[in-house]
């Protein structure tokens, strides 16, 4: 672990060797047990790579995310016989599907490669590059306000700062995301995405459903959602998907804080789940009538943005979290800042 500590290239490459080394065991064992042995060592390896950024919660963070859960679970997943990872995929959509928070659509063709041939991926890429230059653009622009802001989060009342924290967050991950995909793009794979407009949900089945990081759906409903509801039913589907989502919400906050769990962000999870099992119940039966789509979507809004101040910020921000994740931001902006300066001169 040391050769790979505060080395992103060098975590990089290990996380390669790992994925090839699941796709050369999947290609010659079964689904089953046997294969689920072999896996292991890369479900350990994933587990633990994320510790090797020990000086930058921000990064540690974020490799939890892609390795120690979605990783994780994807190779799981590979172990059954289940998507999205298919020894049958070429190398570099096998790559990229196996370390980066990417699903890959099926060709027109069924084979689920995800990939096309250049000219219609570059096709495709120039046609969207607007829209997405113009929506990165934005992003960076929010988050710059936000980063000048933060100089006065002393005078600032408490759940003002957690909501600039929220839409932060939602700025850099819906940057991050859609930029990787963009890459995978950029090399001829057709990659969903990842996010649509989630500030305009009209329930929060449509939030988390439809809406908010939907390549950790993808993942959850063949490994949590789609096995329970065949045996317990739907609800119990439902609340075995978020109460997972929490527990791994948890995993995420001990990597990023390096403190035990406290089981706040179970709890968030749980009582969303708990409520799309209650709006799918009433929808079923018409009562309440549903309130226009404005109002709907700004009660979904206050109810996300309300349990978030309560319980999903907390445990992030307490006992000096806040503080190191505004510096490590703050050196970020330093940084970009220095480069472009340099780059005009």
């Amino acid at each position: 672990m040391e050769l790979l500590r505060d080395s992103i290239p060098m975590v990089s490459l290990a996380v390669s060797a790992a994925a090839l080394y699941a796709r050369a065991v999947s290609s010659r064992l079964r689904p089953g047990f046997p294969r689920l042995a072999a896996l292991l060592p890369v479900v350990a390896f994933l587990a633990a790579a994320p510790l090797a950024f020990s000086s930058s919660a921000t990064t540690r963070g974020v490799a939890a995310f892609f390795l120690a859960w979605l990783g994780v679970f994807k190779v799981a997943l590979l172990a059954a016989g289940l998507g999205p990872l298919d020894p049958a995929l070429p190398v570099l959509p096998f790559l990229f599907t196996a370390a980066l928070p990417v699903k890959l659509m099926t060709n027109r063709g069924g084979s689920g490669s995800g990939t096309r041939p250049a000219g219609e991926a570059a096709a495709a890429s120039k046609r969207r590059a607007p829209a997405f230059l113009v929506s990165c653009a934005a992003k960076v622009a929010v988050m710059a306000a936000l980063l000048r802001a933060y100089r006065f989060k002393d005078r600032l009342p408490l759940y003002a700062r957690l909501a600039m924290y929220g839409v932060h967050m939602y700025c850099f991950v819906d940057l991050l995301l859609p930029c990787i995909a963009a890459a995978a793009g950029a090399l001829g794979m057709e990659a969903e995405p990842q996010f649509d407009l989630p500030y305009l949900a009209s329930s929060l089945r449509d939030f988390w459903g439809r809406r908010w990081n939907l390549v950790v759906p993808a993942v959850l409903r063949p490994s949590v959602y789609g096995p329970v509801r065949a045996r317990a039913g739907r609800a119990a589907g439902v609340l075995a998907t978020f109460l997972v989502s929490g527990l791994m919400h948890e995993v995420l906050v001990c990597y990023l804080t390096l403190r035990p769990p406290t089981g706040e962000m179970a709890a968030f999870f749980l009582i969303h789940g708990a409520c799309c099992v209650a709006e799918g119940w009433c929808a079923a039966r018409g009562w309440p009538p549903a309130p226009p789509r404005p109002v709907a979507t700004l009660l979904v809004v206050a109810f996300v943005a309300g349990t978030a101040f309560w319980l999903f910020f907390p445990p992030i921000n307490r006992d000096g979290g806040e503080e190191v994740l505004l510096e490590e931001w703050t050196a970020v902006a330093a940084f970009v800042g220095d480069a472009g300066r340099k780059l005009f001169q």
